[in-house]
């Protein structure tokens, strides 16, 4: 499968998941594309049998630079008619959608709009959403103080080696639900 692996990091939290991502897919023979979201990003997502994607949660969503990439390429995909009414599957197109997340206040209840969020573009050109992830981030700079007060408990280092470990064998698990054909197996 050629797998595309995207997301958005201000931390670096992200940047620490999709590396592992990465890292895992090309272990497992694929050919994986890993690309960090800046302004300038142009990607087609319709390139890719299986895609990544991520970001931190910044009041309740995704970074700003991801939703303005999903806002341009919706309009692009919108515009080669490629959304269609009633969204119908794409044959071999899935997705895995993640967050990372603090959840200082209500936990992870704070991260759930990101992952609705994400997954809307997949299912509108058709993907299958084949997992949806959320996963502890610690805070840096100024707000590094809700690590240790939030509704979460001390979250200092995560994601750490087991939370990438576990992230791990959440990705060879996913890729292994699929064949060769990309479709589910049964």
């Amino acid at each position: 499968m050629k797998v595309l692996n995207l997301f958005y990091t201000m931390t670096g939290n992200t940047e620490k998941v999709a590396g592992q991502i990465g890292a895992t897919v090309a272990s497992l023979g694929h050919a994986v594309d890993s690309v960090k979201i800046r302004k300038d990003t142009e990607v087609d997502l319709l390139a890719y049998d299986f895609l990544f994607i991520g970001s931190g949660v910044y009041e309740w969503l995704p970074g700003k630079p991801l939703m303005e990439l999903f806002t341009k390429l919706r309009r692009e995909y919108a515009d080669q008619e490629v959304i269609k009414p009633g969204a119908p599957l794409q044959p071999g197109k899935h997705a895995v959608v993640y967050c990372t997340y603090g959840g200082c206040h209500t936990g992870i209840q704070e991260a759930v709009p990101t992952n609705q969020y994400l997954r809307q573009l997949f299912e509108h050109l058709g993907f299958g959403i084949a997992a949806e992830w959320f996963l502890v981030g610690e805070y840096h700079g100024k707000l590094a103080k809700l690590s240790t007060s939030g509704r979460l408990g001390d979250i200092t280092g995560r994601p750490n080696a087991e939370d990438l470990r576990q992230l791990a064998e959440n990705v060879r698990g996913v890729l292994r639900a699929y064949d060769h054909s990309g479709e589910p197996r049964p």
